[in-house]
């Protein structure tokens, strides 16, 4: 089967960051699905990866990345209960498997969903791992209510409204009936925000506090950090309403004060997608439940792809232009490869 991997941890200016490959297909055991890869989106845990490994270490057998898929059923496992070949599948993965930067990947199918009918693979594979980590921020580590009468009057601020993650934990939030402020800095991420569901926003280069008064919410009870947590850090403590909750998707820098929050009585809590996949949770199948959730949802007309770029086919040379153009750091919905190579 082909597939795009690496041997070396290297900048993506490096032709050998990414290479092409010709790999044997794999055969799926016990819970696996092995499917037929369509359509990847690349999201930032893929350029971390690529360049964050030891640099003196050759992988070999090479490491595929990629952890967001749209596909279709090939074959399954023994003990597979939820799938069958020629089912159209979407997913986000397992950190610690390879990777779907592959013709054909084994995938467990309690972290697989139905591919929502309404897209396409591309449409499909630009929402697995955003949706999932906006879901389990918001429900799990937020703990609100999926009631929209339950949140009347409340907040929520969403740091980096127009990212990947941002994109769908807007619409989330909107549609959980949460008043949603999001950050966005430039007149096109603006402008996604809003067109996304955000009711305002405010510029996270500024002070919150100023802002957030201007607009009748000097405190927020909900707030979901997806961006640069040291930079934001003083700012959340200042915004967030006492007894409210913090959930930050990315890691710090530097030591942050968490004694900060203690005269609040505040709660601040991680969210990482890979948890449940990678420690094998006694919840683990919460995420196909998700997915088909989701799906629903998308079918329904609730929530929409966030899908801006598209590039075809899946190869070497496409995965570094994706990974490029995600390093530069603007990047405003998501960016899908789609079909390999005949």
């Amino acid at each position: 089967m082909k597939a795009v991997g690496l041997y070396r941890y290297l900048p993506i200016g490096d032709p050998e960051s990414l290479v092409d490959l010709e790999l044997p297909r794999p055969t799926p055991e016990r819970r696996d699905l092995l499917v037929r890869v369509k359509a990847v989106s690349v999201n930032p845990v893929d350029t971390k990866t690529r360049k964050g490994g030891p640099k003196d270490k050759v992988e070999e057998p090479p490491r595929i990345l990629g952890w967001d898929a749209a596909g279709i059923v090939e074959a399954v496992g023994t003990e597979s209960a939820l799938f069958k070949p020629g089912d159209e599948v979407y997913y986000a993965g397992d950190i610690t498997r390879p990777g779907c930067d592959s013709e054909f990947h084994l995938i467990d199918e309690r972290i697989v969903g139905h591919k929502p009918k309404s897209l396409d693979f591309a449409e499909a594979a630009a929402l697995p791992l955003t949706s999932l980590t906006a879901w389990e921020a918001l429900f799990s580590r937020l703990g609100v209510t999926e009631q929209p009468a339950e949140n009347q009057g409340k907040s929520i601020l969403i740091i980096n409204a127009a990212g990947g993650v941002g994109s769908i934990a807007t619409q989330l939030a909107r549609r959980a009936g949460l008043t949603v402020i999001g950050t966005a800095s430039r007149p096109e991420s603006i402008q996604w925000a809003k067109a996304h569901g955000a009711d305002y926003t405010i510029d996270h280069h500024q002070p919150f506090a100023p802002q957030l008064k201007a607009l009748g919410n000097p405190t927020i009870p909900y707030i979901f950090c997806l961006n640069n947590l040291d930079q934001h850090w003083d700012n959340m403590v200042e915004a967030i309403v006492p007894q409210g909750k913090i959930c930050s998707i990315v890691g710090p820098q530097n030591p942050v004060n968490l004694g900060a929050l203690m005269g609040k009585s505040a709660t601040f809590a991680w969210e990482l997608m890979f948890t449940r996949p990678r420690f094998q949770t006694a919840d683990m199948i919460e995420q196909h439940h998700i997915l088909d959730t989701v799906a629903g949802l998308v079918d329904a007309g609730e929530i929409k792809t966030t899908l801006t770029q598209r590039l075809s086919p899946i190869n070497a040379a496409n995965l570094r232009k994706a990974h490029a153009t995600l390093e530069q750091g603007s990047m405003i919905g998501k960016l899908v490869l789609e079909n390999f190579p005949e």
